[in-house]
């Protein structure tokens, strides 16, 4: 049953690693482009990246966690959506 424990966390850390890999944060002087303007695609990936993203804004400068420049609503629905999916939101389950 521990095997069984660690062998989880071992894995969760890992996957956790693997996705934040891929992250890519935002430099302050992209956003602030007039030529280009973000929208809900946009939106729901700053969202999704959003507490990697407030984590490297901590300690660097040049990494914002929204786009300044942005399309407006659309945007922020996307963004709203993308935090919920990494938290699970609504599409989160309980058992009872």
């Amino acid at each position: 049953m521990k095997t069984s424990r660690i062998s989880t966390s071992t894995t969760l850390i890992l996957f956790a690693i693997i996705l934040f890999s891929c992250a890519s944060p935002e430099v302050i002087d992209a956003c602030v482009d007039t030529t280009s303007r973000k929208g809900f695609l946009w939106g729901c990936l700053h969202g999704f990246l959003a507490p990697l993203t407030f984590i490297l804004s901590i300690f660097m400068d040049d990494v914002t966690m929204y786009a300044v420049n942005n399309t407006g609503n659309w945007y922020d629905f996307g963004f709203l959506l993308g935090i919920g999916g990494f938290s699970g939101g609504i599409f989160a389950s309980s058992k009872k």
